[in-house]
């Protein structure tokens, strides 16, 4: 690797996953630092200095979403694209609010990744669906909104909704309907 090879930093709470990326980035040229946790992630960037940053938004301790613009506060010129399997329209706007070049749902492959830091945030043709979003879709996303005015606090989120925590906890932990 050279001198000028670029850096990114992987935040993800799945070691699996960061292995397999790291290695997906190493063979395109990349050096590469792995973190498991936000607090890491924020410890490791400024002695790091990465020009990417991937960025999971559920993770234990400080979410993803409240370490990006700590992140980027210590890796100022870096590019980064957040990658999530919970996706939602709530977390995607306040991700790019934070300074997100993008936002990706798992499971995304190297290249389309790259595409996504490459395309960093400019406009590009999308097909506008002809179906309405589906009731469950729009359940989760109105479930992620919530969540995220009660700063992630599952008890708030159950009061304001109106249902059990056992029950939210239980919406949360499945995946996000596509449709």
């Amino acid at each position: 690797m050279t001198p000028t090879s670029p850096r990114i930093l992987l935040v993800d709470d799945d070691t699996v996953f960061t292995t397999v990326m790291e290695r997906g980035f190493q063979r395109r040229g990349f050096a590469t630092r792995a973190c498991n946790d936000a607090e890491a992630a924020i410890a490791a960037c400024a002695a790091f200095q990465p020009s990417h940053i991937l960025l999971d938004l559920s993770m234990p301790g400080i979410s993803g979403l409240v370490a990006l613009p700590r992140l980027l506060q210590q890796a100022p010129n870096a590019e980064l694209v957040v990658l999530t399997g919970y996706s939602s329209i709530a977390t995607a706007v306040e991700a790019t609010k934070a300074g997100a070049a993008n936002y990706l749902c798992k499971p995304a492959t190297i290249d389309e990744i790259l595409h996504a830091f490459e395309s960093g945030g400019t406009a590009h043709a999308t097909d506008v669906p002809v179906d309405p979003i589906s009731v469950d879709r729009l359940e989760w996303e109105h479930i992620q909104r919530v969540l995220q005015d009660n700063g992630g606090n599952i008890s708030a989120t159950a009061r304001a909704l109106g249902m059990h925590r056992r029950t939210l906890q239980r919406k949360l932990q499945k995946r996000p309907v596509k449709k």
